[in-house]
């Protein structure tokens, strides 16, 4: 009896597992898109404001019918504004002015090669996260890895604005996940705080920055709108907040720090950004460090709010 107990908490453990490692490739491919989509935005009539008001008010109208059933008295007012800005319009404006200066393959090596090595600080100084050297080991060559895969050119005196902004949204996002992680934000309550947040605190500040939203073609609203609105703020979110509760902030981040192979492919085929030899040495090193790092064995953990293991 007892067997079979333990063989069906097995299975579904197992099935959460595998759920949540798929949620965690959807999440690389989201937001690979998202880069090239927002690099092709800020190319076009629209401002960085113009994006990021069309980001949250269709998330917004997305969720409207969760937002009343949603239980406020949950968290507290500084849980909901660092998952909420972590993801909001402070991330969005430092990587839409970053990508106007940065290329988009390379902005992505910027801001997710920097999170395996934030969700690294945070696992080990908050969560007490023990991972073995081989892991870390992985860590550093994903890290390498990226930062080889944007070529010399990217790090020049003319783009240190562009690198600090992205940086910057580097901090802010591993904020965000964090936030999940510590308070135990499930996924409607992300896909609630997002929007509802980004919303009350933008709206007003939009009609201070730079805006040419009535001047934009409509197929561009509509593709902005549709991608970072729903895809990306409602279900690429859904997926983090799913994949870091069942997988631990670390392991997202490293899921997270594969988006710049991904952006490269996808920089290179839709808007004609080469690829050159240090990318193709980037994307290798970042696949050898990913299997090193599913490889490596991570022992139990006292602590409940601590990583899950992979393996």
């Amino acid at each position: 009896m007892a067997c079979t107990i333990s063989q069906s908490i097995f299975k579904k453990d197992s099935m959460k597992n595998l759920k949540a490692h798929l949620a965690g490739i959807s999440i690389v491919c989201i937001w690979a898109g998202w880069i090239a989509v927002s690099r092709y935005g800020v190319q076009t009539k629209l401002q960085p404001a113009d994006i990021t008001l069309l980001r949250y008010c269709t998330a917004l109208i997305g969720v409207s019918p969760l937002i009343f059933q949603h239980q406020w008295k949950k968290f507290k007012l500084h849980q909901y504004l660092i998952v909420g800005l972590g993801v909001g319009f402070p991330y969005t404006l430092f990587s839409f002015y970053g990508l106007e200066q940065i290329k988009a393959a390379h902005a992505g090596v910027i801001v997710n090669g920097m999170l395996p090595v934030l969700g690294a600080i945070v696992a080990w100084f908050l969560f007490r996260q023990r991972i073995t050297l081989l892991r870390y080991g992985a860590i550093a060559l994903i890290f390498i890895s990226n930062f080889i895969m944007a070529g010399g050119d990217t790090y020049s005196s003319e783009h240190i604005l562009g690198i600090f902004l992205l940086l910057a949204a580097a901090v802010t996002y591993t904020m965000h996940m964090t936030g999940i992680r510590l308070w135990n934000f499930y996924w409607k309550d992300v896909l609630v705080t997002v929007p509802v947040v980004n919303v009350i605190l933008f709206v007003p500040l939009w009609f201070i920055f730079p805006t040419a939203l009535s001047q934009a073609p409509l197929q561009d609203i509509a593709l902005q709108s549709i991608y970072q609105g729903i895809i990306v703020n409602i279900v690429a979110l859904l997926f983090v907040a799913y994949s870091i509760r069942h997988l631990g902030l670390l392991t997202v981040s490293l899921y997270m720090s594969f988006v710049p192979v991904v952006t490269a492919l996808f920089a290179w085929l839709l808007l004609g950004e080469s690829l050159n030899p240090w990318g193709v040495w980037g994307i290798a090193g970042c696949s050898v460090g990913l299997f090193l790092y599913a490889w490596g064995w991570a022992p139990a953990r006292d602590n409940p709010l601590a990583e899950k293991s992979t393996t």
